[in-house]
């Protein structure tokens, strides 16, 4: 774990922070590093269940893809890119997760809230799948898991809009699981967590993963996919068009180029 991520226990549940402000962007070393705390949390047998949070307004923003992209990368043919690995190796994890998000997930943050079993979310939340705003392809294995959770038309609408979607649409879609006031999201996380906790924890692993499925495989599938496209998508002039409009905060002026 790396001073940006944080574990700490109550009672049976474990509770991983990660705090990289002002807006918890997304890297390999964040994600390996929430990986090398879901992994202690999975081998320590008092924990039965973990809450993901963010410190902070923002949940997580996503990739800074302006300043440091981490699937920009050029890798030679049919090597894996290790952001994309250390993303679907979250999927895997064996006990349940809560996502307390008290705020934006957009982008790779929309996909690591996907990570949890459940997200327990402010009115104030915003889910966001902007890629097609930037001119690039779903990526962190949106693709595979987004549909599963609100269904297709819904994930399309979310895809290939870059809708923001708020906490109250998000509770409506299923998206979320529950709402919470901003100040007690963690609280309503714990307490569901705690709840899950108190299960025969062999019993409650047994039914999570026969309802999980085959879900980590998917993932892991996907982000071969979602890398490609975005591989080529990256050397387009829309992609440069939207980075800029992103970081202008305005619309892009895309040319299909």
């Amino acid at each position: 774990m790396t001073n940006a991520v944080e574990m700490r226990r109550d009672g049976h549940v474990a509770i991983v922070t990660f705090s990289r402000p002002p807006h918890n962007f997304a890297d390999l070393a964040l994600i390996e590093a929430i990986g090398a705390a879901f992994d202690a949390a999975d081998g320590d047998r008092e924990v039965r269940a973990i809450v993901l949070r963010s410190e902070g307004r923002v949940f997580c923003a996503g990739a800074d893809l302006a300043n440091a992209n981490p699937v920009a990368e050029e890798r030679p043919e049919g090597e894996r890119n290790p952001f994309y690995i250390a993303a679907a190796k979250l999927f895997g994890v064996a006990k349940p997760v809560v996502a307390a998000v008290q705020g934006s997930a957009v982008g790779a943050g929309l996909g690591l809230s996907l990570v949890a079993d459940f997200r327990i979310a402010a009115p104030e939340a915003r889910f966001v799948a902007n890629f097609v705003q930037l001119g690039f392809h779903p990526g962190f294995g949106i693709s595979a898991v987004l549909e599963r959770i609100v269904g297709r038309q819904r994930a399309l609408t979310m895809l290939l809009t870059g809708r923001r979607i708020g906490g109250g649409q998000a509770f409506e879609w299923g998206l979320a699981d529950q709402l919470a006031p901003t100040g007690g999201v963690d609280d309503a996380a714990l307490a569901l967590a705690a709840e899950i906790a108190t299960g025969a924890p062999l019993a409650v692993r047994s039914t999570r993963a026969t309802l999980r499925g085959d879900l980590a495989r998917l993932v892991a599938e996907a982000t071969d996919h979602e890398l490609a496209e975005q591989a080529w998508l990256q050397k387009t002039a829309d992609f440069a068009e939207g980075v800029r409009a992103v970081n202008e905060r305005r619309p892009g002026r895309f040319v299909g180029e």
